[in-house]
């Protein structure tokens, strides 16, 4: 989502680093640039005035006008500023309940029942926990139906009384998990496709009737602008604790969600980043000023690598490389580790300077993925731990296997065996990056 602007905004910091003095004039042109990127991104008028205001003003003290790199400090004020707007610190739910209850509420089409699983599921893969789902949308067709799909899906528990009062199914939800010991009770409550009296009303009287922890409103960042009227409409009446932005992964320009949390005072807590039933992230300011800028976000992909990847494993496949003793079967052991990560190249997009690299564009087809584990497993046992027997013969054999080509097995084996030089070289010190 944030493509775009990130690229306007890094072109334009760009310009500046090399600069041996900040002036006035080199600070104006450079505002004016910061100015429309944001502008064309959709980013409220009043907040990007304010926001170039506070760069401005900074970049033009004393501090930096000391400084032996201006430009350097040009591009902390920027990413400071740019954290401040997104929300300073990053906001935690709040699961202090017993069960602990989380209201989303949200228009029709923002994604909100799936969001709800989402956040379900999410919930207890972090804190191991017991989940359940209360289908509270009796008027949308097939929304009870979905809810319950997805608690299929997830293998999480749905509680449904079909048509019956919203209100009276929140309260009576909230004694079944609390004689069945779940933890926390998410409610999906109706959405329309506008705010109306009729609407806020039964939120009202849900959120009167439960009190939960959490007031959670679910919001399509596609909305443009629109978007800060719909939290503020919402907030009026129930007093929101956050919001869950879906859709960051689409091509929108993003600047509402630049927007929210300064025009509303509504924390952004979480974040749809793919339609996975796992897409959904905490939302950190800083670390999403991080990757707007091109610094990278290497905290993510290690959160997201210690949650998915076998610890034991990895350290006995680190040890094997270091040691030489790195074959095919612990190159397939961790290609399967690497693909629970996700989409590869959206975790490259996540390694600092990778525009500069020019691996943001990367594109790997997941078939090529199948085709090398197809390979692989067309070896034996034996030639995966001694791919140096590998001749003609076998290659062709291992090829047919595969339904690949030989030319395919031998670029496998040649990247294999260029992978175990870049780790000795790596252990005696000797590797150079190549850029």
């Amino acid at each position: 989502m944030f493509e775009n602007l990130g690229d306007r905004l890094q072109n334009a910091i760009d310009k500046i680093r090399g600069y041996g003095k900040i002036t006035e004039e080199n600070i104006g042109e450079m505002t004016r640039e910061i100015r429309l990127a944001l502008l064309e991104a959709d980013v409220n008028y009043t907040v990007v005035k304010e926001f170039i205001a506070n760069v401005k003003e900074k970049a033009l003290g004393e501090e930096v006008a000391k400084s032996l790199k201006p430009g350097e400090m040009f591009v902390k004020i920027v990413k400071d500023e740019l954290v401040e707007l997104l929300g300073g610190e990053k906001k935690d739910l709040n699961i202090s309940g017993n069960p602990a209850i989380l209201m989303l509420v949200g228009l029709q089409g923002s994604g909100k029942t799936t969001t709800i699983g989402k956040l379900a599921n999410y919930l207890r893969k972090n804190y191991k926990k017991k989940p359940l789902l209360v289908a509270c949308d009796v008027y949308r067709p097939a929304a009870i139906d979905q809810l319950k799909q997805l608690g299929r899906e997830l293998n999480i528990d749905v509680y449904s009384e079909g048509k019956n009062n919203p209100v009276t199914i929140s309260e009576n939800a909230i004694k079944y998990a609390k004689e069945n010991n779940y933890d926390y009770v998410l409610i999906d409550t109706a959405g329309r496709l506008h705010i109306d009296e009729e609407l806020m009303e039964e939120l009202q009287n849900i959120n009167d009737a439960v009190k939960p922890e959490e007031v959670l409103l679910v919001v399509d960042s596609m909305m443009g602008q629109d978007a800060i009227n719909v939290i503020n409409g919402f907030n009026d009446k129930l007093s929101l604790t956050g919001a869950i932005l879906t859709k960051l992964d689409g091509d929108t320009r993003g600047g509402a969600a630049l927007s929210i949390r300064h025009l509303t005072s509504i924390p952004i807590k979480f974040v749809g980043v793919s339609e996975k039933l796992d897409g959904l992230e905490e939302f950190y300011p800083e670390r999403m000023a991080s990757r707007i800028l091109g610094m990278g976000d290497l905290l993510s992909i290690v959160e997201k690598a210690e949650s998915v990847i076998d610890e034991a494993e990895a350290a006995n496949a680190a040890k094997k490389m270091q040691s030489g003793k790195f074959d095919l079967e612990d190159f397939l052991s961790t290609f399967k580790q690497i693909k629970k990560l996700g989409p590869i190249e959206n975790l490259i997009k996540l390694v600092p300077g990778a525009k500069k690299m020019g691996l943001n564009n990367i594109q790997i087809d997941p078939k090529d993925i199948a085709h090398i584990e197809a390979i692989i497993l067309s070896m034996t046992p034996y030639e995966r731990k001694h791919p140096e027997i590998l001749k003609a013969t076998r290659k062709q054999r291992i090829a047919k296997g595969s339904g690949r080509s030989v030319e395919e097995v031998n670029r496998l084996l040649k990247q294999f065996e260029d992978m175990k030089k870049m780790m000795k070289q790596m252990k005696n010190g000797n590797f150079k990056m190549p850029f």
